[in-house]
């Protein structure tokens, strides 16, 4: 969330950080959420994560859904992904489903 239009070594717009609300009560919650871990300095950096309106919604491509179920043994499963849904769980237990 605290780089802009990047994700790793991929670069671009489609890497940005943003949350997509469908009402007002996401949109509040998402802007409380961001303004909480500024204040509690969880990244060194300041977060760039945009908040939009949810416009349009493109169902993903065959090969993409449940990319990380369907290639858990893939290294960038195992060294990318696996380590940040650690830390999600670890940190936001509560409110991971």
């Amino acid at each position: 969330p605290t780089t802009k239009d990047r994700q790793g070594n991929d670069v671009g717009e489609q890497y940005r950080s943003v949350i997509l609300y469908g009402n007002e009560a996401q949109k509040r919650d998402a802007e409380f959420t961001i303004a909480k871990l500024t204040a509690e300095k969880v990244y060194p950096g300041r977060i760039v994560t945009e908040i939009k309106p949810l416009t349009a919604f493109y169902e993903a491509e065959s090969n993409h859904r449940n990319y990380y179920e369907n290639n858990i043994d893939q290294p960038y499963c195992q060294f990318v992904i696996a380590p940040k849904l650690a830390k999600l769980r670890e940190n936001f237990f509560r409110s991971v489903k």
